[in-house]
């Protein structure tokens, strides 16, 4: 015997337990030995493979066969054997057999003579030359979840498997049992550390596109809330040479990472092009050409973009089928309506550029904001709305700019349970 669990300060279980039947002990033996194996293995095939070999040498098995429920057809498939025929991969259809006769029932089966069972299917011997002439098969099985069968093939003495042999293959069906359900969960749990650290890497690239915290003079500040870590949203902040300040604001269709990285590309493409491009419809459309041409199908990106001169007070707008920005002036809300469709959808309506306009701030601030903040509802209550947007807007009005933002965003109903992510952005006129 093979060190394993069974040998404690050098003695296996037939020296510690002398009043243990021989044969008992060394069953003992093999099953701690084999249940030590699993809880090692990082290969559990591997380690079924070596275990079904321990398993016919002890049982004194001519051949043995591991068979395991495919998922996906409901058959069972053969995934390791021993002895004279590799049946590896064979595939046995839900229905009659000896196989599929102890999974259904969940219970050992003893056949001493094929000849006189009528589930045995000849199938197998015609095709290999390999002659059956008992069969012993125990299912895999933890309470009522049955995940496949061992099934061993004639004794090497000529004789046919008994009650003992029985009993010893049980226990050894339901040591490998545990060991397949330990192993699936191991491998579920780290598939699940996988697209934890997969998830936190594509929530990184929506927070580096980001700018900085803003200096309170600035006349432009934004605030993105993601709903649930992986943000779609963004908004961007460039100074230009001439003294004017480029800005945009976008949301892109879709979640997940893919959405992460077309917002990614996304946002580059515009602080590229808004420091070398006077108008913002240009740059708008520069965008839409760019990802018409390698954009991920089904996904396309809503976007506002401006640009504004802060000794003018002035705002060029352009709009690709974005919530309508909101101009708040003493005593009026007005919205800033006109643009074309979203980027990355229809590029043909952009071959002539997108248009822009001019809106003069007046001493007031423009509003851009994602569907995220209009759409924010308490429960199934009434989504906020323009006008809720509005009102939140004038209740804050008094406080500077990034904590206006700040506390538009918390005071948002719902009690913080986005349903989408919430990006905001005000451009004052600092005059």
């Amino acid at each position: 015997m093979g060190p394993g669990w069974s040998q404690y300060g050098g003695m296996d279980l037939a020296e510690l337990r002398p009043d243990l039947p021989p044969p008992l002990a060394e069953d003992l033996d093999i099953i701690a030995e084999m249940t030590a194996d699993f809880a090692r293995s990082r290969n559990i095939e591997e380690t079924l493979r070596r275990g079904l070999g321990r398993i016919c040498a002890s049982v004194g098995a001519e051949a043995a066969s591991l068979f395991l429920t495919d998922g996906e057809t409901g058959e069972l498939v053969c995934r390791a054997c021993c002895g004279p025929v590799d049946v590896t991969g064979l595939r046995l259809p839900r229905g009659r057999g000896i196989v599929w006769r102890a999974v259904a029932a969940n219970a050992a089966q003893l056949v001493r003579d094929t000849r006189h069972d009528p589930d045995f299917a000849a199938t197998v011997d015609d095709t290999t030359g390999f002659v059956t002439r008992s069969i012993l098969c125990a299912p895999l099985s933890v309470r009522d979840e049955r995940l496949g069968a061992i099934e061993l093939f004639n004794k090497r003495d000529g004789g046919a498997f008994g009650d003992g042999d029985r009993r010893l293959v049980q226990a050894l069906a339901a040591s490998a049992a545990l060991a397949l359900i330990n192993a699936r969960l191991a491998a579920a749990m780290a598939e699940q550390e996988a697209f934890r650290r997969e998830l936190a890497l594509a929530a990184d690239i929506p927070r580096a596109m980001l700018p900085g915290v803003l200096p309170d003079s600035f006349p432009i500040h934004g605030v993105n809330l993601p709903a649930r870590g992986v943000s779609g949203d963004f908004f961007d902040v460039v100074a230009r040479p001439d003294g004017r300040i480029a800005f945009a604001l976008g949301d892109v269709a879709g979640k997940g990472i893919n959405a992460a990285l077309l917002m990614a590309k996304t946002a580059s493409l515009f602080r590229c092009l808004a420091k070398r491009m006077d108008r913002p419809g240009a740059v708008l459309a520069a965008i839409d050409a760019e990802l018409a041409e390698t954009g991920a199908s089904g996904l396309f990106v809503t976007m506002v973009a401006g640009v504004l001169d802060p000794a003018a007070g002035q705002v060029v707008l352009a709009n690709a089928g974005h919530e309508p920005p909101l101009l708040v002036s003493p005593g009026a809300v007005r919205p800033v309506d006109g643009g074309l469709p979203p980027l990355g959808v229809v590029p043909e309506l952009f071959t002539a550029g997108c248009p822009d306009s001019t809106v003069s701030l007046d001493g007031g601030c423009l509003y851009l904001f994602t569907d995220g903040l209009s759409e924010a509802r308490d429960g199934d209550g009434p989504m906020l709305g323009a006008a809720g947007v509005a009102a939140l807007l004038e209740r804050f009005a008094a406080l500077p700019a990034r904590r206006r933002l700040e506390a538009v965003v918390a005071a948002l109903p719902g009690g913080g349970a986005l349903r989408d992510d919430v990006t905001l952005m005000a451009v004052e006129d600092r005059r």
